[in-house]
């Protein structure tokens, strides 16, 4: 059984870098100009600092499926890291989490980047570190590398990138005009690794980030996934979907992190959700009537069906069909997590075509449609019962969405004393009451 969490919720904001929230946007007040205009953003985010969320976090891939780009709004998108560099300058508190993949970048380069981003945002900024889905056809490869080996070089990566923040010292840079001594060569050293995927010399071309390292973020729930969350997560994003499997999911990444001597209340367990939050539950359910009338059933299902490899084409059933799976599910070398949270939930509910059409977003995180108090009733239930340390909100518009849960969720859990009514922190890890990453070469 997982441990309670302690102090008050973290809340942290998913945003898709075409701009689009949730699946409905053909919904006549949705944005769908923010894969292009900054100010949509920018505008998203002084409203998630008005309700003191604790960060932003921007999913990515590396590359673009041409056969779903006519219905699907995964593409295009913004580079996470050039819009949170924008954001960097428009944003005082807020954490700024960016997805970049450790099989498809190199080390140097994100280590490099996140240093920049953690001095241009004063110490906000997060990495989301992915072993990613696909892409191989778009870096030289003929298929998406092995499982097992996206894994093993993730560990490798996430040495290298960690290992080069600190070959500065934090005072390297000394800047004297009199002496003309720029920097103290005794505070600064080459990395000199050698592994099985790189070898890099060092050191950095960037100065040691303000947080001593960027927060890491992790979001692999297959047993690869838990065992690097583990090891480096800071900042997990899941999508649990049923209190017990959260619970299940908590306690054990906690036992792996304590088995490996890290301190398991470093880790902040927030799964996905897509609150549709109304003044009344009436009103709720009119909004996600009416978000549900803009939504494509058909392109929704089939990206469902894909995204957790079901084998299986739903968007061809009626929608009072029990939802049907082969005998024998092939295993995916994809989304092995997500494969299997669906699955399980299939075989245990046996829920109509329409039922698992309402329960899930595109990527199959749970919906919740209901008030304030309802909501903030969920959230507590977690909570207090050691399902999660906060949550991922997966606003299901954009402005509206975000506006709703601000202004109307937000008050009530500051009511109850479950979130913060200010910034206490200068940095991320402060305002996440993470410890400053000490240099192991520099005290």
């Amino acid at each position: 059984m997982s441990q309670p969490a302690t102090g008050q919720i973290k809340l942290n904001a998913y945003m898709s870098g075409s701009g689009v929230q949730g699946d409905s946007w053909r919904h006549p007040e949705v944005d769908v100009d923010a894969y292009r205009n900054f100010e949509r953003y920018r505008d998203i985010a002084a409203a998630l600092e008005r309700g003191r969320f604790h960060s932003i976090f921007f999913y990515d891939n590396v590359y673009a499926d041409i056969d779903a780009l006519p219905f699907h709004t995964i593409s295009p998108r913004w580079d996470p890291l050039v819009l949170l560099s924008a954001l960097a300058v428009t944003t005082r508190h807020l954490g700024l989490i960016g997805t970049t993949s450790t099989t498809y970048s190199e080390p140097y380069n994100v280590a490099r980047r996140f240093a920049s981003l953690d001095h241009l945002s004063g110490g906000r900024a997060g990495w989301n570190v992915v072993t990613s889905t696909a892409g191989g056809e778009n870096f030289n490869l003929d298929a998406h590398p092995d499982h097992a080996e996206r894994y093993r070089r993730a560990h490798e990566f996430f040495d290298v990138v960690t290992g080069l923040w600190d070959t500065w010292a934090d005072d390297a840079v000394v800047a004297d005009k009199a002496t003309g001594q720029w920097v103290d060569r005794a505070k600064v050293r080459t990395l000199d690794h050698a592994g099985e995927f790189f070898r890099v010399r060092g050191p950095l071309n960037a100065a040691r980030p303000p947080q001593g390292w960027p927060v890491i973020a992790q979001a692999g729930s297959s047993e690869s996934g838990k065992d690097l969350a583990a090891r480096v997560g800071e900042v997990l994003f899941t999508a649990e979907t049923e209190l017990e499997h959260a619970q299940a999911f908590r306690a054990d990444v906690r036992a792996r992190a304590d088995r490996i001597g890290r301190n398991p209340n470093h880790i902040n367990i927030l799964p996905g959700v897509s609150p549709i939050v109304g003044r009344t539950q009436a009103e709720a359910e009119d909004k996600y009537g009416e978000l549900l009338r803009y939504r494509d059933r058909n392109a929704t299902l089939q990206a469902l069906a894909a995204y957790a490899s079901l084998g299986v084409d739903l968007a061809g059933l009626p929608l009072d069909a029990l939802v049907p799976l082969p005998d024998k599910v092939a295993e995916t070398n994809s989304h092995k997590s997500r494969q299997a949270l669906i699955l399980d939930y299939i075989r245990k509910h046996r829920p109509t075509v329409a039922q698992l059409y309402s329960r899930f977003t595109i990527g199959g995180h749970r919906i919740l449609v209901g008030t304030p108090e309802s909501i903030a009733d969920d959230f507590e239930h977690w909570f207090t019962n050691g399902a999660s340390d906060g949550f991922t909100i997966m606003f299901p518009s954009a402005p509206g969405g975000v506006n709703d849960f601000v202004d109307l969720v937000v008050p009530e859990l500051q009511r109850r004393r479950l979130f913060r009514t200010e910034y206490t922190g200068r940095t991320f890890r402060e305002n996440l009451g993470l410890p400053h990453r000490p240099n192991r070469h520099f005290v």
